[in-house]
């Protein structure tokens, strides 16, 4: 068999697409024999034969291995493999992983080991661990790389937090003394430290329950760790050596070092997330270290990156990292972590304290020196820069993925900024002058430059303010770095920095014509979209609203900007597109009467990088969020109807040339739009505005099988309806249907099996409004229908939005027919039963999970209603009530979830009314927004200098950063989280002491079947009432 799969596995390889996929084939009906697992292993094991072709054999064994070893795979049937295979193969990929002298092969090997261990160790595979642990001290430097990778892999994958208690000791002393000898290679010594700081991980795992004992092995352990990672940090690099040509590469010699040093440093970080109190002792030391360190490396950084173009973030096949640029990073990021340490803060602080200003204080000069340094941009970035602008904006955006030594000083100086405030600021303007006074290199001028840019965006973002005499200082500079006519990129940075000014110095908005004429005048286009950039910044600073004249002045420029770009050699550029949006954006609204304008292209540019931009979600989102804007800045009949004269045409062009049963981004976006623009449109609808946009929405929602397509469209006809229903009912389409037949057509299909839930979650308002709107008069034998139908998917539909969609059909019914409402679904059946038991059941089991405020309202008066009829009809439905907490202390995982399901008490409907509206004036009082409150708080007292002593705590957030403490509030408003809202409280707080006062629908009775919190909830309300 083993010749045949040769053969297979070679022939997976070819070019030609028919043999290769024939013997991917041939390949899995190989699986089913028995010895195919063997066989691969042998293949592998065969030094005779290619080496791709062993690794592919080692790929297909460990895919066997993943998908068929468990006979409790979750994925589907498994072809069955017998203890003996399993017995014969394990010690043939362990051999391969620690004895095979090509270093491909036992890496591909050591992952096939941990597919094994993943399910066999330690029950059916014990011998593993001592094995591997004898390998460590004894075995030549292959078997110790073997043995180190699968050891790694086991700690990071296979190893259960029990499992590694029993076993820590020995990992742990095994990892030390092969990271301390000295007579293994630097790289094999940083793996083992590698697999040390994987430990890490596991500790932190059973801290939960085992936090005394834990805490004293972490410290045990770090007793003999700290030396030894101290003593690979103090490893010095030898010098780069003297040659006339470029370095395009660091000496081979470094690679070694440099991961020892790195990993060294990574662990530190590790164990300050895990363990910061262990580390804090010893901080102050490294520290120290490290800055000595960065001031040493910056020549050979320089040398490699800055004069020459050196290969950058190498790593070796074992994922270790052996570049300068990487172990820099890694250098700066814990420098970064450093400063919120209280030895280091005290030490720092001390300093500062000891000298008149910050700018006077050495290690504040140092840093800035240090991170202007290491700030420059390297001969990389500019040549990328150069070729593609766009690249350059991702950075200016700060959501690049490629994190450099560039980005981390930045961060650096943010986090300075955070503790010292004004000093910090003052310290890098009192180094940024003297790089311009001693006319020192461009892109030193442009790092200092840069790092404020980072510093006054977070000042913007945390509402600190930049004093006017260091905003005006800087001014004088970035006057100077606009005038460089030879040096593009500080010209750019110049522009980015006055416009970030302008937000707190009103005098740099005098820059603002320099730079709108640089967006169309200046010789680079990296300088050009800079100004772009930076004309945002300029029009969202104080004193522009209503500057109509700087408004038509940037619209143009940007206008004759992308007139002469090839608009369709853009639209991959993607940062360059939101750019774009984001510059005519703030133009826009300066005054958003420009969107009606004759003679300023707003609009049209907008919609033009839509077109373009259409698969970009950022630009979609900026642009729908300022329609949207636009179209409410309008709300009068005159304007409305001067906009739709200038949109309607190219959204409705939009639907006309596309195939609406394909994906088309263009169409989707165009329907977004075209729901803004109905949703807030002036009443009545402007003469004409039906016949112009039915017919497109009517064909989208009846083609279309997309739900991005299908909800806007279907929220655009509802918006009809609401705004001018008369229009609506009078219309009549090219086939002479009736405004009310399209919308039934429309509700029909959407209803219909063929439609998802979350597609068709808009159709209950569209049901609910033609109900409204229509009546009785005008839907006749339809309106029974429609309702049987709406109650028929309700039956069956599954998403939250689509049951809440198609249940304010009846609630809002409800509002005003009560009675009626329970009659009809009375007389129909769903599924063999009542329509009543259905709908009902349905409808207060999703209530409390209801969002926007006027349906959760809606809902909770519908339901009032339908309490207050006291309609045996609805007190003899019974209905899911109260979860019944098993009695079992057993933790439920998955699996036993699904054999033991939730269960729920059964009660009346009236009762489960009581109990959602219970649970709604709970919701209403404001009372789940006691998280945001508490947040809020918590933001408050974290402003404090932080000289507490740290807590072992890794998954608190630094609330001392204002980003931090910014995202964490904007995460929490933007959440569904149910807010305060005074009007719901007002109805149910009168409806509860009504509903006691007179016992409507025998209140009492059911108030006995509360549980002690619904008791409790009400009776704090009354008391509060009375």
């Amino acid at each position: 068999m083993e010749d045949q799969l040769v053969q297979v596995l070679s022939n997976t390889q070819l070019s030609a697409e028919g043999p290769r996929k024939q013997a991917e084939l041939d390949l899995k009906h190989a699986a089913r024999n028995p010895a195919y697992p063997v066989s691969l292993a042998n293949i592998a094991r065969h030094s005779s034969i290619a080496l791709q072709i062993r690794q592919s054999a080692l790929s297909s064994l460990r895919l066997f291995i993943q998908d068929n070893w468990s006979e409790n795979s979750s994925d589907g049937p498994t072809i069955p493999i017998s203890d003996a295979v399993k017995d014969q193969v394990r010690p043939m990929v362990l051999d391969l992983a620690l004895n095979s002298e090509d270093k491909k092969i036992r890496t591909a090997a050591s992952y096939t080991v941990g597919k094994i261990a993943n399910v066999d160790f330690p029950e059916q595979w014990t011998s593993l661990l001592p094995s591997l642990l004898e390998v460590i001290p004894n075995g030549h430097d292959n078997q110790l790389h073997g043995a180190l990778i699968v050891l790694r892999d086991l700690v990071d994958d296979s190893l259960s937090g029990d499992q590694f208690f029993s076993m820590a000791r020995d990992i742990v002393k095994a990892m030390y003394d092969a990271a301390l000898n000295q007579n293994r290679t630097p790289a094999l010594r940083a793996l083992a430290v590698r697999v040390f700081m994987y430990c890490f991980d596991l500790m932190d795992t059973l801290r939960e329950d085992h936090l005394a004992e834990v805490q004293a092995f972490a410290e045990e352990a770090m007793k003999g760790w700290f030396p030894l990672l101290r003593q690979a940090m103090e490893l010095k690099l030898p010098g780069l050596p003297e040659q006339e040509s470029q370095y395009t590469a660091q000496p081979d010699s470094w690679n070694g070092i440099i991961a020892l040093k790195l990993q060294a440093i990574k662990c530190l970080l590790r164990l300050k997330m895990v363990f910061p109190t262990i580390l804090s002792p010893e901080m102050l030391g490294f520290f120290q270290m490290i800055w000595e360190e960065l001031l040493l490396l910056e020549p050979l950084h320089s040398q490699l990156y800055i004069e020459n173009e050196a290969q950058g973030r190498l790593e070796d096949s074992d994922g270790i990292p052996y570049s300068l640029d990487f172990l820099i990073l890694e250098e700066l990021d814990f420098l970064n972590g450093c400063m919120g340490a209280p030895p280091v803060r005290k030490e720092l602080k001390a300093q500062l304290a000891a000298h008149p200003s910050a700018y006077e204080t050495p290690w504040v000069l140092n840093l800035m020196k240090l991170a202007s340094s290491y700030a420059r941009i390297t001969r990389e970035e500019e040549e990328l820069w150069d070729i593609d602008v766009s690249l350059y904006l991702v950075e200016e955006q700060s959501v690049s993925s490629n994190y450099t030594p560039r980005t981390a000083c930045g961060d650096l100086l943010i986090k300075l900024g955070e503790w010292l405030n004004q000093k910090a600021l003052e310290g890098l303007f009192a180094y940024t002058k003297s790089l311009f006074t001693e006319n020192a290199s461009w892109r030193k001028q442009e790092a200092a430059l840069y790092l404020l840019n980072m510093l006054a965006n977070d000042f913007l973002d945390c509402n600190k303010t930049i004093p006017p005499e260091v905003s005006q200082a800087y001014l004088e500079l970035v006057n100077y770095a606009i005038g460089r006519p030879a040096e593009p990129l500080l010209r750019a940075r110049g522009y980015l920095v006055a416009g970030v000014l302008a937000h707190f110095d009103p005098s740099a908005a005098t820059l603002m014509d320099r730079a709108i004429e640089a967006i169309t005048a200046d010789e680079s286009d990296l300088v050009q979209v800079a100004c772009i950039k930076a004309v945002e910044g300029f029009l969202q600073s104080a004193g522009v609203a209503g500057n109509q004249q700087l408004q038509a002045k940037v619209v143009n420029a940007i206008s004759q900007w992308m007139s002469a770009k090839d608009m369709t050699e853009i639209e991959e550029a993607e940062d360059l597109l939101v750019t774009l949006t984001e510059a005519l954006r703030a133009a826009i609204n300066v005054d958003r009467r420009i969107a009606v304008s004759n003679d300023v292209p707003a609009l049209h540019l907008l919609f033009l990088i839509a077109k373009h931009g259409s698969t970009n979600w950022q630009v979609t989102m900026l642009i729908c969020e300022e329609f949207e804007e636009i179209v409410k800045a309008m709300p009068d009949p005159a304007s409305f109807q001067v906009l739709c004269e200038k949109v309607l045409p190219s959204l409705t062009g939009a639907f006309s040339v596309a195939d609406v049963t394909s994906e088309d981004a263009l169409v989707t976006f165009a329907t977004e739009l075209m729901a803004s623009l109905t949703q807030y449109a002036s009443e009545p609808l402007p003469p004409g505005f039906v016949a112009a946009t039915l017919p497109k929405l009517s064909r989208l929602l009846m083609e279309s099988n997309d739900g991005d397509i299908l909800r806007p469209s279907a929220e655009s006809v509802k918006y009809l309806l609401a705004h001018d229903h008369e229009q609506v009912l009078n219309y009549h389409d090219e086939n002479n249907r009736s405004g009310v037949e399209v919308c039934l057509r429309i509700i029909d299909r959407l209803l219909g099996p063929t439609i998802e839930d979350n597609a068709a979650s808009e159709v209950g308002g569209l049901a609910a409004e033609l109900v409204e709107k229509a009546g009785h008069e005008r839907l006749g034998p339809f309106l029974p229908q429609l309702l049987q139908a709406v109650a028929n998917r309700l039956a069956s539909a599954e998403a939250a939005s689509f049951i809440q969609s198609l249940i304010l059909v009846f609630a809002r019914l409800s509002l005003v027919g009560a009675h009626d409402v329970v009659e009809f679904l009375s007389t129909i059946q769903i599924n063999n039963q009542s329509g009543l038991q259905v709908v009902l059941s349905k409808w207060l089991e999703n209530s409390v999970n209801f969002a926007g405020y006027d349906e959760i309202r809606q809902n909770v008066i519908a339901l009032s209603k339908l309490y207050g009829l006291n309609d045996p009809r609805v007190s003899q439905t019974m209905v899911r009530g109260d979860l019944i907490i098993p009695a079992s202390d057993k933790i439920m995982t998955r699996s036993r979830t699904r054999q033991q399901p939730d269960q729920y008490t059964i009660i009346p409907a009236p009762l489960k009314i009581l109990k959602v509206l219970v649970e709604e004036l709970l919701s209403a009082s404001g009372a789940n927004s006691a998280a945001l409150a508490a947040a809020a708080a918590a933001a408050e007292f974290a402003d404090d200098d932080g000289d507490n002593d740290w807590e072992d705590d890794p998954n608190s957030l630094d609330l001392s950063i204002g980003t931090s403490k910014n995202d964490l509030m904007s995460f929490l408003e933007a959440s569904n989280m149910r807010h305060r809202d005074d009007e719901t409280q007002a109805y149910l707080t009168e409806f509860f002491l009504t509903a006691a006062r007179d016992n409507i629908a025998g209140f009492g009775e059911w108030y006995n079947q509360f549980t002690e919190d619904e008791k409790a909830k009400l009776n704090e309300i009354s008391q509060v009432q009375q």
